[in-house]
């Protein structure tokens, strides 16, 4: 058997091609949108692709099953479960080339037997898969592509068909749901493989681990939230749900695109590079989104209205968030070298309309002819206990880290959810907008500034606020929003 996790790291997501070598064929499960890695990878290890399985209908990107399968021929297998709930692939209801899958069924490629585990909580359909390689002579699984079920060190949030598809009431009987769950994987035997759905940087859990795999016996002794569960179901619905940061804000368009159908790529888009005199005279409506790492250098000079999305693990976290429209033209500034990965990184997360890019060069070019900039003011913490009467205070961090410690009166907004809950941002003058270490500030200021907001960008990191304020109020303000 051959097994090969293919690794996102801005998205902290994996899938994995699993082939059997005697008979040439391969399964890969949970691929992403831009499929030609994974017909890349079979194409490496002589394989040809001939499965491809999902866990559950994803939130944080766009599956590729459909395109993959679509372009192999391979045989789709998907969840038959969750279905009551709303919650079943409708995109693939009508197609005679799905599988569609319950609790305890299997499906052979090549001599690797694949078994379905329902294993609900973090979505109602989730399924994990039992992987046994029969042509090794085996006869117990090897391993268990767990989905967002188990991850290292953590386990799947239940809160999001609430907390981001807005399907109230959702998130307990989830959160039980994935109780039970927790309790037939304990079932399993110790050696068994864990290949998870995603590693740490993932917002589809909150204690995530490094580590890209590990083993059932491994997470039944390390595994905190499984711990949780041996304190039983009250104590374990409570530790989970304690504390799950604000889910980014296109995580609901995924999960609705997922179900209902993925719009098609027939190929990635190709910007072209941009000149110094064409900065001023943009598309109609695009936004640029300028992904420099310095952001002390982006307060100082930036075009008018661009977002800052620095092109790290965050990028598309950040950019998702905070460009709401698929529609938008999406115009980067960036390193020419680093195009290619971006423009993948959007298509994703669903923003596939990317007409241009500009380098760093194009922009100093278009500084030193003369073209329009605009600024945003940084401080310290010091300038924010110094601030004037009728400034306001905004906290870009989550709810869980303001309710630990804030600056008196501050107004609390997690960044990831900023652009859908403007009407909430305190309309005092100058507006301070601070984090823990100035980086979500940074992004959060450039959208307020491009709002229209009289903002002041606070580089500096709260400790040194507790270090120096007389107060640190802690706790919600009555009228907190999640």
């Amino acid at each position: 058997m051959l097994f090969r996790q293919i690794a996102d790291p801005k998205l902290a997501q994996y899938a994995y091609l699993i082939g059997c070598q005697k008979t040439g064929q391969a399964l890969v499960v949970d691929p992403e949108r831009d499929v030609d890695r994974y017909l890349a990878a079979a194409a490496e290890e002589g394989l040809t692709i001939t499965h491809v399985a999902e866990t559950h209908i994803h939130a944080d990107f766009l599956s590729g099953a459909q395109a993959l399968a679509e372009a192999t021929g391979a045989r789709l297998f998907l969840s038959a479960e969750g279905e009551d709930a709303g919650w079943g692939s409708a995109w693939a209801q009508d197609r005679d080339d799905v599988t569609f899958l319950r609790d305890g069924d299997t499906f052979e490629v090549g001599n690797i037997e694949v078994r379905a585990v329902h294993s609900p909580g973090h979505t109602p359909e989730h399924l994990s898969y039992l992987v046994t390689d029969h042509g090794g002579g085996a006869s117990t699984p090897m391993g268990i592509a767990s989905g967002d079920f188990v991850f290292v060190g953590d386990l799947g949030r239940p809160d999001l068909l609430e907390s981001a598809a807005g399907q109230a009431g959702a998130q307990e009987p989830a959160a039980r749901a994935l109780y039970e769950s927790v309790q037939r994987f304990l079932e399993l035997d110790d050696q068994i493989q864990v290949w998870p759905g995603h590693g740490a940087g993932s917002a589809c859990g909150k204690s995530l681990g490094a580590i890209p795999q590990s083993t059932v016996g491994y997470e039944k002794d390390y595994n905190g939230a499984i711990d949780a569960a041996r304190r039983g179901e009250e104590a374990f619905v409570e530790t989970i749900l304690d504390a799950q940061p604000e889910p980014p804000l296109y995580f609901g368009r995924m999960k609705r695109l997922n179900r209902d159908g993925v719009p098609p790529l027939a190929a990635l888009p190709m910007p072209r590079a941009l000149a110094p005199g064409e900065l001023a005279g943009l598309p109609e409506g695009a936004v640029v989104v300028d992904t420099r790492a310095d952001r002390s250098a982006f307060m100082a000079d930036h075009l008018p209205g661009a977002l800052y999305a620095p092109f790290d693990k965050q990028f598309n976290t950040t950019v998702g968030s905070y460009v709401t429209d698929p529609e938008t033209p999406v115009v980067l500034l960036i390193a020419e070298a680093d195009v290619e990965e971006a423009v993948r990184d959007l298509v994703r997360i669903g923003l596939d309309q990317v007409p241009a890019y500009a380098t760093f060069e194009t922009l100093a070019a278009h500084v030193q002819g003369g073209g329009e900039t605009a600024s945003i003011p940084e401080v310290d913490f010091e300038a924010v206990l110094d601030r004037e009467a009728g400034a306001a205070v905004l906290d870009v961090r989550r709810q869980a880290e303001f309710e630990a410690g804030h600056v008196p009166g501050a107004t609390n907004v997690a960044h990831t959810r900023l652009a859908d809950r403007l009407g909430e941002v305190p309309e005092g003058s100058p507006l301070y907008v601070h984090c823990q270490s100035g980086v979500r500030s940074a992004v959060a200021s450039a959208l307020l500034a491009r709002e229209g907001h009289d903002v002041v960008y606070v580089n500096d990191g709260f400790p040194h606020y507790r270090e120096i304020a007389d107060t640190v109020e802690t706790g919600a303000p009555a009228d907190a929003t999640a």
